[in-house]
């Protein structure tokens, strides 16, 4: 008998702990509760109220599918207002107020670069989808992937593009003296010496004083002696301006951009047709081939009456990956997270998705660069054959 009432008495000291949640529960810790993404946002950049629309895009796609385990995903995002000071405040809001388990975003380069420090000491893995900073996977941050190509990279397929179809023997190159215009002006630089085109003129501006008057002064020396492509790396504000004056000026040449500004679909319309036949090099181009990124462009479009350029399939296409991490993780810990972002090989919007490390990089996604060129106001791309949209504008013979 006093056996019998020992084994009653520990059966119901293990049930009252189990209860009262002393004990491990055999239940996995992921069946309840919402799971936190924070994104990394900048509100006044150009392209964020598009990146956020998909952003969100892609959590009612990722919830509508049965969430992260049967748990919901929740984003909450951050204002960095694209400098250092908050942004390292935003990542530390994300992750000790919010309980982020991961990161998303990142739009300034400069500022990324630190936003990605701070989650790397606060051990929160953090996918970047915009900034385009070299060094942002060029450092031992086992935390930091990029879906993204880096800046150094967003000129490839524009400059196989001048090589086969244009052959240039002169270049000028204006560009923003940031992290990302700086990146793809080296890179474009670099791609003259190897093909021994010459450069006439190389031209940083601030692009925190950036103005009309400003910006003439800088091309006045291209119009007199002008090259056969002029290429530029701006954002929105500046690439209009830049094209604006070169119209005035009337200078000769063709004009290129480097992405960022020149890919917007307010360009065209905020040029009033002073951007017709320019070339610019893109991340993205939706292809009638490609059923999810046609798909995304369909829904996107017929969602927020806008079409998406690459800001937008970036941000939706990061998000669909960090949920498939997320779903494939064995828990919500960081280095759990890790190991199932290193193991993701999905097709997105946006393409294949894969982080490898190659040359200098570490945790890089690899991804082609289209080329685009404004015909009649709008994007085509011209540029590779598979994607060939309209055939390229020699704006000399027009």
């Amino acid at each position: 008998m006093k056996m019998k009432s020992h084994i009653l008495w520990i059966a119901w000291i293990g049930l009252s702990l189990v209860m009262f949640g002393f004990l491990g529960s055999t239940a996995p810790a992921r069946a309840a509760g919402p799971v936190v993404v924070g994104v990394l946002q900048w509100e006044k950049f150009a392209y964020a109220p598009m990146m956020k629309n998909a952003f969100e895009m892609a959590r009612k796609a990722v919830n509508d599918a049965g969430g992260i385990q049967g748990r919901p995903l929740v984003l909450v995002y951050a204002d960095d207002q694209g400098e250092r000071t908050p942004g390292e405040k935003a990542v530390e809001s994300l992750v000790y107020l919010e309980k982020a388990v991961m990161l998303v975003g990142g739009y300034g380069s400069s500022n990324t670069l630190y936003t990605a420090r701070v989650a790397e000491r606060l051990d929160r893995p953090f996918l970047v989808c915009t900034a385009a900073d070299d060094r942002i996977t060029q450092r031992e941050q086992i935390n930091v992937y990029r879906l993204n190509p880096p800046a150094g990279e967003y000129t490839k397929g524009l400059q196989a593009f001048l090589t086969e179809r244009v052959s240039p023997r002169t270049m000028a190159i204006v560009y923003e003296n940031s992290p990302y215009g700086t990146g793809g002006a080296m890179n474009m630089m670099w791609f003259c010496r190897e093909n021994d085109i010459a450069i006439k003129a190389i031209q940083p501006y601030f692009k925190d004083g950036a103005r009309s008057d400003y910006l003439q002064r800088i091309l006045t020396p291209i119009q007199k002696d002008p090259p056969d492509v002029l290429f530029m790396s701006s954002y929105l504000k500046d690439a209009v301006l830049l094209v604006t004056n070169i119209s005035e000026l009337n200078i000769k040449t063709i004009r290129c951009g480097g992405a960022g500004g020149f890919t917007h679909n307010d360009f065209p319309r905020q040029t009033d047709n002073a951007s017709e036949y320019l070339l610019t090099a893109t991340l993205w181009a939706p292809s009638s081939d490609d059923f999810q990124a046609k798909d995304f462009y369909q829904r996107f479009f017929k969602r927020h009456g806008k079409k998406p350029d690459y800001h937008a399939v970036e941000a939706y296409s990061a998000m669909i990956v960090a949920a498939t991490a997320l779903k494939k993780s064995t828990s919500l810990e960081p280095s759990a997270i890790r190991t199932a972002i290193d193991s993701i090989n999905i097709k997105t919007p946006f393409g294949l998705v894969q982080f490898k490390d190659y040359g200098p990089f570490q945790r890089q996604n690899v991804s082609q660069t289209p080329v685009l060129q404004i015909i009649n106001n709008n994007y085509e791309t011209v540029w590779p054959e598979k994607l060939k949209t309209a055939e390229f504008i020699n704006p000399h013979l027009q």
